[in-house]
């Protein structure tokens, strides 16, 4: 499926870097149109792998520029509140698992009891 598609993509997208050397501006055209810069003319640089060890990404590679925040750690700048404190489910292997919403750095379980009257 598309979806599955789109996280393998996020999955193996690659970081890379700006080059160095200012973008050419496009070749300027005689048309009704001429502040429009052609698709093939747009993006007239490659994009050079972050690590030089790794593959110049392709035209349908996913790729980024910077690394994403932990969102692990409060950082309230970001506006991010961090993962200490919340409720996890420690039989769950998803996002709401306590092994991925702890970050690795273990969690203290905590069993309740609760006495409801019935009807």
């Amino acid at each position: 499926s598309e979806g599955d598609a789109l996280k393998d993509g996020f999955d193996g997208a690659s970081r890379v870097m700006m080059p160095n050397t200012e973008v050419e501006a496009p070749v300027q055209r005689n048309d009704a149109a001429p502040h429009r810069v052609p698709r093939r003319d747009r993006y007239r640089f490659q994009l050079r792998p972050h690590n030089p060890d790794h593959k110049t990404p392709g035209v349908k590679d996913l790729v980024y520029l910077e690394s994403s925040p932990g969102f692990c750690e409060k950082n309230p700048r970001l506006g991010i509140p961090g993962t200490h404190g919340r409720a996890c489910n420690d039989t769950s292997i998803g996002v709401d698992g306590c092994d991925l919403m702890c970050c690795g750095r273990g969690f203290r379980t905590e069993t309740m009891f609760v006495v409801e009257r019935c009807n």
